[in-house]
């Protein structure tokens, strides 16, 4: 994991910095315009997922170190896949951005709340020395908050020339995604098969079980079609690049934290691209 360990800032940074290039300030006015489907959303995902992934972890008996993993995943927020395969989803786009945007900035007090709680329900006491709830969070300022307040700076100087880009911008956002993960499962090749069994099964039933749930409670309480698409798809579609740092960060270079991580990122874009399809022709 030593490579992994090195670029996963990098990278990550460098998708925090994509994602505020391709936000506008109204972004984030928008949320108060219509507020119940942003909340929702934001409930959905802070709330509901992480308590559906320790309900899981109970039910299937999840050994601590997997358990953890599965939490660090279920905390992070979602990432601009999200944003790219709702728009293939006929989903409201706008939403989706507002959602990854918000809950993104607000993960560096929701991030290591939830992990480091479940560390403590869990017994989990091989955190990284000098390691705390303050420290992560600082961290996660300096690599998540500060690039995608740069980008909007950036694109609030350049606005005619980032907005004609944005679409570039989430292509290479994307891209840098698949090198970190490529580079991570090259990594750890030897271990990929004991992953997927490992994590395979509780990954699988958590990514498919919060897209139902999020779409259905959606169905009832949001504005329209367009919305539930949206928050299906954000609760479904994490940041896989932020998981692995803050995992790398609280457990060093010990793979089986991030195991969970590893597994889902693979399964996510299998099931999420099948459900756009199966959500595309919903109107």
């Amino acid at each position: 994991m030593e490579v992994v360990t090195k670029i996963a800032p990098i990278i990550l940074a460098l998708i925090m910095l994509g994602l505020g290039l391709g936000l506008k300030f109204e972004d984030f006015t928008r949320v108060l315009k219509v507020p119940k489907d942003f909340f929702i959303g934001l409930f959905s995902q802070l709330i509901i997922l992480p308590i559906v992934a320790y309900v899981l972890i109970l039910i299937l008996k999840t050994p601590p170190e997997i358990a953890i993993g599965v939490m660090i995943i279920a905390a992070a927020p979602g990432g601009v896949t999200s944003n790219i395969l709702t728009k293939f989803a006929n989903g409201d786009v706008a939403l989706s951005i507002s959602l990854t945007a918000v809950i993104s900035l607000i993960s560096i007090v929701t991030v290591p709340l939830i992990i480091f709680t479940s560390a403590d329900l869990f017994g989990i006491t091989n955190i990284a020395q000098n390691i705390s709830m303050l420290g992560i969070a600082l961290k996660m300022f300096l690599v998540v908050t500060v690039p995608v307040i740069l980008g909007m700076i950036i694109r609030r100087y350049a606005e005619n020339f980032i907005s004609s880009k944005v679409e570039i911008f989430n292509k290479l956002n994307i891209i840098f995604f698949i090198i970190f993960f490529i580079a991570a499962f090259y990594e750890e090749r030897e271990n990929l098969i004991n992953f997927i069994i490992q994590a395979g099964l509780i990954t699988l039933i958590l990514n498919i079980s919060m897209m139902l749930i999020a779409y259905y409670l959606a169905k009832t309480f949001a504005s329209g079609v367009k919305q539930q698409k949206c928050i299906a798809l954000e609760c479904g579609l994490q940041n896989g690049t932020l998981a692995i740092f803050v995992s790398t960060q609280i457990f060093g270079t010990d793979i089986l934290y991030a195991i969970p991580t590893g597994a889902y990122a693979i399964i996510m874009y299998i099931t999420g691209l099948m459900f756009v399809f199966f959500l595309k022709n919903k109107s």
